[in-house]
């Protein structure tokens, strides 16, 4: 457990006030407590999900919430890795500049699809803010929402984990690591494209999910394709 009373390397972030400092402590104690690191290890994981994503908010509000969640994805990541955590299924990494649009339609669909026959996780070689609104919207018109998914950075924890990695015009700001399956898929950004352009990129990406899926699970039996307002 943190001790409340010490110096940390949370006090260490500049421009956070007091009362999200000790947020970000009952974070961190939270998940020292639920995994196998230890609080100096969480702590330095947790002070750089932060960081990273503070860089590109504007509404700080919900930051200490999403550190964690980003924190627990790359502690589960470190653990897959280190082979503290067993690797049950294979890990699928999805990869855009924004992590926006194109990688968050991609997750969703192989979730959608995959079901717990995958582990999935998304990333952004250059994260935004927020999900684009007419991604969202274009996702909802088949029944699966991104409500609860955000931006996050494309971190090293996060790239060692994965079996399969899929890029979408990231180029060579995705790094290479060899023993992983790689595909580059060239679809276009949906940001700020009108609705018809961004329903062709996501039946685009539904395509080229179902394709995947089929090759990596080629005994399971995908659900029917999704359709507008199905």
């Amino acid at each position: 457990m943190i001790d409340p009373a010490s110096p940390t390397r949370l006090d260490a972030l500049t421009g956070v006030d007091p009362a999200t400092v000790r947020a970000l402590r009952a974070s961190a104690d939270r998940l020292a407590y639920d995994t196998t690191f230890t609080a100096g290890e969480v702590e330095e994981v947790f002070v750089d999900s932060y960081a990273r994503l503070a860089r590109t908010a504007q509404v700080t509000l919900f930051l200490p919430t999403l550190a964690e969640r980003l924190t627990r994805e790359r502690l589960e990541a470190l653990g897959a890795t280190r082979g503290l955590i067993a690797k049950r299924v294979p890990e699928v990494l999805f990869v855009c500049v924004r992590n926006a649009g194109r990688s968050q339609i991609a997750a969703a669909f192989t979730r959608h699809y995959a079901g717990t026959a995958l582990h999935i996780r998304t990333g952004g070689s250059d994260p935004g803010e927020h999900i684009h609104p007419e991604v969202i919207a274009a996702m909802k018109d088949v029944g699966l929402s991104l409500e609860e998914e955000f931006p996050k950075p494309l971190t090293d924890d996060i790239l060692a984990a994965a079996d399969v990695v899929i890029t979408m015009g990231c180029g060579d700001r995705c790094p290479y690591v060899p023993g992983k399956r790689y595909e580059d898929w060239p679809i276009d950004d949906p940001d700020g494209a009108p609705a018809e352009q961004v329903t062709l990129v996501r039946d685009d990406i539904d395509r080229r999910v179902r394709a995947l899926v089929a090759s990596l699970l080629p005994g399971q039996v995908l659900p029917p394709t999704r359709t507008a307002h199905s």
